[in-house]
């Protein structure tokens, strides 16, 4: 996808650019492309960007350490704010209290908006911190019953140790 130039969203219908995605995205690994759309909408002193998109990624659990498929559906939308000082690099501090109003995406008037980078935080975000290949999965199965001696010789030691303690 080709980078939106802002003042360029102007002279649409509407003010608006409909990018239809049927790609895969850079760093993002997916077994199917990246399918959905994307709009992105001037609104004055903001853009109005939403996306409806959906692809497969594959995890792995987080129990039982087998990896399985999972969709992922994006349904989002986000205000971006266009500010002349978004480009400008900060000269105060390195440390200093940001306060809560400054906490959102800026981009320059002038600028580009890239629907590729959008795209791939949104659905970063999406990607679920608890991978579970399922609700009821018992995770790794060990065998309490097993009486299989140790194949490597490094642990011979400890297994010496472990028969001198009383039972």
């Amino acid at each position: 996808m080709e980078a939106v130039y802002i003042p360029g969203l102007l002279k649409l219908p509407e003010q608006t650019d409909v990018i239809q995605v049927n790609e895969f995205l850079p760093d993002l690994e997916t077994l199917t492309p990246v399918r959905g759309g994307l709009h992105v909408k001037h609104q004055g002193n903001y853009l109005e960007v939403s996306a409806q998109t959906e692809t497969i990624i594959t995890l792995a659990c987080n129990r039982c350490l087998q990896q399985y498929n999972h969709r992922l559906t994006l349904d989002v939308s986000e205000l971006v704010w266009l500010d002349e000082a978004a480009d400008q690099k900060d000269q105060g501090v390195l440390e200093r209290e940001t306060p809560l109003e400054e906490l959102v995406e800026t981009l320059h008037p002038q600028g580009y908006f890239d629907p590729n980078s959008w795209l791939y935080e949104q659905l970063c975000l999406e990607i679920p911190p608890r991978q579970l290949c399922d609700a009821n999965c018992p995770g790794i199965v060990i065998d309490e019953n097993s009486t299989t001696k140790p194949t490597d010789r490094r642990w011979d030691a400890l297994e010496i140790l472990k028969g001198q303690l009383p039972k």
